[in-house]
């Protein structure tokens, strides 16, 4: 994990195809509920058509214990590059960053051996004493573990 300004990220290793794991973060973010249930708890289309940049998303998701909410809208889908960039608009995250945005980018590794995640965060706080989000990374780590299992099991 690496942090620098008001930016922190992090990189992880799946088995998954690239090809695959964006598609679920870019088209099909509804499924994640089913794959990680106990990160994730649904996630409900509120404008536009799932997989179209434009679209506009309600997470619900538990942190540390405790129930939270983010609606997005989904800014761009780049699925030549695996690349899905998020624009937090609604719910606790606005509590604590002015802005909040998120892009996950997945690149197949070499030999069709997996594929390596890298989740951004770009935030801006409304008070100085306002932490970074690296938990918020933590259960990202989860889900994305949670993930590669499902896609996993689904291959022949």
């Amino acid at each position: 994990m690496s942090q620098n300004g008001n930016k922190v990220e992090i990189e992880i290793e799946v088995k998954a195809p690239a090809a695959k794991f964006h598609q679920v973060f870019s088209c099909k973010p509804h499924i994640m509920a089913s794959m990680s249930p106990q990160s994730i708890q649904g996630c409900d289309l509120l404008e536009g058509e799932w997989g179209k940049p434009g679209c506009i998303i309600c997470w619900r998701y538990s942190h540390d214990g405790s129930p939270q909410i983010a609606k997005e809208i989904i800014e761009a889908i780049d699925n030549e590059n695996y690349i899905t960039n998020y624009k937090v608009i609604g719910g606790n995250l606005l509590e604590l960053y002015k802005s909040f945005s998120s892009t996950v980018k997945v690149t197949p590794k070499e030999n069709d051996d997996g594929s390596l995640v890298h989740w951004i965060f770009e935030y801006e706080k409304l008070k100085e004493d306002v932490p970074d989000p690296t938990g918020k990374l933590q259960i990202l780590i989860d889900v994305a573990k949670d993930i590669d299992a499902h896609l996993l099991s689904q291959q022949p």
